[in-house]
């Protein structure tokens, strides 16, 4: 099988995102598996190789057929848009609008079948806003490029594998979005994203109150709203459990009882991965008509064009999206 092309938007110049796709191509685990394209500027790429001591060589494409995939060479669509100095580790509204623009133009090779799927570094969302660039993120971008309302995040890390109910709201918000209709549509949803990325297994739904509320003595939410979904689920012929304490569920997938877990919101699942290994949590965006996963780090302005940010969760985000990737365009 031909590998597949995985297409990484730059990021945001001032930010790591640069240094860090030089390291991921300099990676010979990244060919072995994916033939590797960018989508960013010339002059921001060249910097980030100058500064990482790089002997990698550009070659600059119009279209996508046009790359050569040749290791020590990256591939990349020069999108022109920052094409002068800035300064690392600053807010900068050129630097938020090219980092829009990177990952629009990503996912529309995508959504043309040009690239098997996309593998994003981090972009800053004060200068998406000094931009006024009407999204707070990626998947923001990405429900607006592909179509697809509220897609679905996951974290994958070793054999621990969590989605999420509720995102980017507070705590408070979050608890109040715990309701009966929604659970069930994630743990449909959610199924079905595990099916298309060829897992099998039993999803657990997590807790939200300690010891799962304790039939109501610690809150009423898994009395009256999880535990009906779940019922109803399995009715449905769904293999999920749960509610299971959030104290130990993220263990037993770890270990491999479970394939998944539907984390109640967002630190609850956050916590879980980024505490068991920080650098090889993945983020996957999955019910997209493409696959997208990123890495679950910011731009790091404070450490940005001093040549010391890790790339390993960038490595391990085009390794990720190249085992999925021919399972995900096959279903």
């Amino acid at each position: 099988m031909e590998r597949p092309i995985i297409g990484i938007p730059l990021g945001d110049p001032a930010g790591i995102g640069p240094e860090i796709t030089v390291k991921t191509f300099e990676e010979k685990k990244v060919w072995e598996v994916s033939r590797p394209f960018l989508v960013g500027d010339l002059f921001v790429i060249n910097r980030a190789i100058e500064i990482t001591n790089s002997k990698l060589k550009v070659n600059v494409v119009s279209s996508v057929e046009e790359a050569k995939f040749e290791e020590g060479t990256i591939d990349m669509l020069d999108l022109d848009i920052v094409n002068s100095d800035y300064e690392f580790g600053k807010v900068d509204a050129r630097c938020g609008l090219a980092s829009f623009k990177y990952v629009e133009k990503t996912a529309q090779l995508c959504m043309e079948k040009k690239l098997d799927a996309m593998a994003t570094t981090p972009i800053n969302k004060e200068s998406l806003r000094a931009a006024e660039v009407p999204y707070i993120g990626h998947t923001e971008m990405l429900e607006e490029v592909s179509g697809v309302h509220d897609p679905l995040t996951m974290f994958e890390v070793n054999n621990l594998r969590v989605f999420f109910l509720s995102r980017h709201v507070s705590l408070s918000k979050a608890i109040e979005m715990v309701k009966y209709d929604r659970v069930l549509d994630y743990i449909i949803r959610c199924s079905e994203a595990m099916k298309k990325l060829g897992v099998e297994g039993t999803m657990a739904v997590a807790g939200l109150n300690p010891h799962c509320g304790e039939h109501g003595l610690f809150g009423y939410e898994e009395v009256n709203e999880i535990e009906p979904a779940i019922k109803e689920a399995r009715k449905l012929g769904y293999d999920v459990v749960g509610p299971i304490g959030a104290d130990s569920v993220f263990h037993m997938a770890l270990e491999g009882t479970f394939s998944s877990v539907l984390s109640l919101y967002h630190d609850q699942g956050h916590i879980a991965t980024k505490t068991y290994d920080f650098y090889r949590t993945i983020a996957i965006t999955n019910s997209m008509p493409f696959l997208r996963t990123s890495v679950d780090h910011g731009t790091a302005y404070p450490v940005a064009g001093k040549n010391i940010a890790s790339a390993v969760s960038m490595i391990e985000a085009v390794i990720l999206a190249a085992k999925y990737a021919p399972k995900f365009n096959h279903k």
